[in-house]
C-alpha cells in the first residue's frame, strides 16, 4: 500500500496535533497516536521533530510553573532530595557493574546509566560530548531510553491505581523512576493534579544534577567538553515565584497552566512521532537488557523507599 503524498500527510499530521491540544486526548493516547502515525505513514517533519519537542516541552514546563506555589515546590523538592541522591548514585554504580557483565563498551553503558539515573535524553545529550561518544553509542542509549519512556508513560498510572498510591506518592515515584521529563509529566498529568505538581518539581530539581554529573564525568574521562546547563529550569522557578508573590490573577495563572498541559499532550504526540522500530532496533539486545534492568531496579527500589518513607 502506497503512502499518502506529502501535502495530505502534513495536513493529517496537523489535524492530529490540534486534536492532541484538545481535552479529548490524554498524554498516553497522544504518544501512541504519534508512534502509529510515524510507523504506518511516516513523519513528514522528521528533520524538525526533535527541535519541536525540545521547545514545546520547555514551554509547557515553564507554563506549568504558573500553577505551582513556592511553598509546595520547596516541600516537594525537600521530600525528593534524599531519594534523588541515593537513586542517582546507586543507578550509576549498578550500570557500571552490569555494563561490564554484558560486555558493553564503557561509553554506551555510561550514557545509558546517566540517562536512567537523571533525566533520560537530556542527560545523554549533555554527557555524550564530554565522553566523546560516537553516533552508535548515542543511538543505542537514546533508543533504549525512549522505548522505556513510552512504556512507562502508559503503564505507570495503571500500576499506581492498582497499588492505591496517593497523588503525592505517585508524583514522587514518577519523577524518580521515569526517565524523560515529558513522560514524567505526562504520566503524572494522567494521574492527577497533585501528582503533576510534585512530579514536575522533583523531576526538574533532579535534572539539575546533570551539572555535578557532567563535572565528575569530565574528570573521569579527562575531557574538557562543554557542559550544558538546563536554563529553562530557571524560567520554571521564575514562573513559580511570579505565581506565589506577584499577586497574579488566579484566572491568568490557571489559564496558562491549563494551556501548558495541552501543549504537553501535543508534545507527547511529537515524541511518539519521533519513535520508530528502526531506532528501537539500533539499541541492540545488550543495551536493552541494561536499560531494562536499571529501570526495573530504580522503579522497584524507589517505590519501596516511598512506601517505607511515607
Amino acid at each position: 500500500m502506497s503512502k499518502p503524498s506529502a501535502l495530505p500527510l502534513k495536513v493529517f499530521f496537523w489535524i492530529l496535533i490540534v486534536l492532541s491540544l484538545s481535552p479529548w486526548i490524554n498524554p498516553p493516547v497522544a504518544l501512541l497516536l504519534g508512534f502509529l502515525f510515524s510507523h504506518f505513514l511516516s513523519n513528514p517533519y522528521a528533520k524538525q521533530n526533535k527541535e519541536a519537542v525540545n521547545w514545546t516541552l520547555k514551554s509547557a514546563v515553564v507554563g506549568l510553573g504558573f500553577g505551582l506555589s513556592a511553598e509546595k515546590a520547596i516541600s516537594a523538592g525537600a521530600d525528593g532530595f534524599l531519594i534523588t541522591v541515593v537513586s542517582i548514585s546507586t543507578t550509576l554504580l549498578l550500570g557500571w557493574l552490569l555494563g561490564k557483565a554484558l560486555k558493553l563498551n564503557s561509553r554506551s553503558s555510561y550514557l545509558l546509566s546517566s540517562g536512567t539515573a537523571i533525566c533520560g535524553g537530556s542527560a545523554i545529550a549533555a554527557i555524550a560530548p564530554i565522553i566523546k561518544a560516537n553516533e552508535r553509542d548515542i543511538s543505542m542509549a537514546m533508543g533504549t531510553v525512549f522505548l522505556l519512556n513510552s512504556v512507562a508513560l502508559i503503564i505507570f498510572p495503571f500500576i499506581g491505581e492498582a497499588l492505591s498510591l496517593s497523588q503525592g506518592q505517585f508524583g514522587l515515584w514518577a519523577a524518580i523512576a521515569i526517565h524523560d521529563t515529558s513522560s514524567v509529566v505526562g504520566a503524572a498529568a494522567a494521574y492527577g493534579e497533585e501528582a503533576l505538581e510534585i512530579a514536575t518539581t522533583v523531576k526538574l530539581a533532579r535534572a539539575l544534577w546533570i551539572i555535578p554529573l557532567a563535572l565528575i564525568t569530565a574528570r573521569i574521562f579527562k575531557s574538557e567538553g562543554k557542559i550544558k546547563f538546563p536554563y529553562f529550569i530557571l524560567l520554571f522557578i521564575a514562573a513559580i515565584i511570579s505565581n506565589s508573590y506577584l499577586g497574579l490573577p488566579k484566572e491568568f495563572s490557571e489559564g496558562i497552566s491549563q494551556v501548558s498541559r495541552r501543549i504537553l499532550t501535543a508534545t507527547l504526540f511529537l515524541v511518539g512521532a519521533g519513535l520508530s522500530v528502526e531506532k528501537i532496533k539500533k539499541a541492540g539486545l545488550p543495551s536493552l537488557i541494561l536499560g531494562l534492568s536499571l529501570w526495573i531496579f530504580i522503579s522497584v527500589s524507589s517505590l519501596a523507599f516511598i512506601f517505607w518513607y511515607n
